[in-house]
């Protein structure tokens, strides 16, 4: 076995017994023991070892930024000598730092667009998109066909489904998010614009304070984080069809989208590496743990 080999087990066995990793991911460390426990053998026949070293940057979607950065954190753990930046700016953003090579990788939570074919990309999860409000409201499910009408103004107050007399704020997303984008495609198609008078915010995150501290807003954000925070909010059903994981992946819970790394041309080198690792058993568990659904 080779010292690369060797520092790799050390190190992976070194996150298991890290007491901030444990806390942090729970059931994943069973399955992670075992994966060191087969890397033994594995890595006494194999080459893992005469990795390159050097830096990748990772930009673009907010709604994957904060998986990529827990998948960099556990990939630069198990190879020291790689560095992985992760960055934000919406899937805009990314897919033009991914053209213009100032990001090796960008990120996206929407299709590419036709002008954007020629770009290399690969999907490496799914996600659902839920609509939330704050939980002191008593509204539980909404149709498709009113969440439209209430993001197009033609419903402003509550009461219109069950509500409280009150009047609806709508919280969206920026122009160029892949939030935005996909929550359009989804839910207003071609014929529907986001009513002007939408309160505008830059982030998933912001969208989810707002919401928190505001009974009477709503707004959109990855599924994966709507239970990620320190105030609570509500997902809503869509059709009486509770907004989880297990509803998109049964075909029930029909708004979701693709989370894609993208890139100028086929990765190379320490890109190559990092997509490698994500695209992995181990990397496709790190998404599943954190709420995605894994290709």
């Amino acid at each position: 076995m080779n010292i690369d080999s060797e520092s790799r087990i050390q190190i992976m066995i070194k996150q298991i017994l890290d007491p901030a990793s444990r806390r942090r991911r729970g059931a994943r460390l069973s399955k992670m023991i075992f994966a060191a426990a087969l890397l033994l053998p594995i890595c006494a026949l194999t080459a893992c070892g005469g990795r390159e070293t050097g830096s990748v940057i990772v930009a673009g979607s907010t709604s994957v930024q904060p998986y990529a950065e827990i998948l960099s954190e556990d990939y630069m753990r198990l190879y020291p000598e790689m560095i992985v930046e992760v960055q934000g700016g919406g899937s805009a953003a990314g897919i033009t730092a991914a053209e213009s090579g100032t990001a090796q990788i960008g990120m996206s939570s929407r299709n590419l667009t036709e002008a954007e074919q020629d770009l290399w990309s690969v999907e490496i999860a799914k996600d659902g998109l839920a609509v939330i409000i704050n939980p002191k409201n008593s509204v539980a499910s909404l149709t498709v066909d009113q969440i439209r009408a209430i993001y197009t103004a033609g419903a402003i107050n509550w009461s219109e489904f069950g509500g409280d007399n009150a009047a609806i704020h709508v919280i969206t997303r920026e122009e160029g998010s892949g939030s935005r984008s996909a929550f359009e495609d989804l839910v207003l198609g071609s014929d529907f614009r986001i009513t002007p008078k939408a309160i505008v915010q830059d982030s998933n995150g912001a969208v989810r304070q707002l919401v928190a501290d505001d009974p009477y807003s709503i707004g959109f954000i990855s599924l994966g984080l709507v239970n990620i925070g320190e105030k609570p909010v509500k997902a809503l059903q869509l059709d009486n069809v509770t907004a989880s994981r297990e509803n998109v992946i049964n075909g029930s819970y029909i708004l979701y989208r693709p989370f894609l790394f993208v890139a100028k041309g086929e990765p190379e080198g320490p890109a190559k590496q990092f997509i490698d690792f994500v695209l992995s058993p181990e990397g496709q568990l790190i998404l599943s743990d954190e709420g995605l659904i894994p290709e």
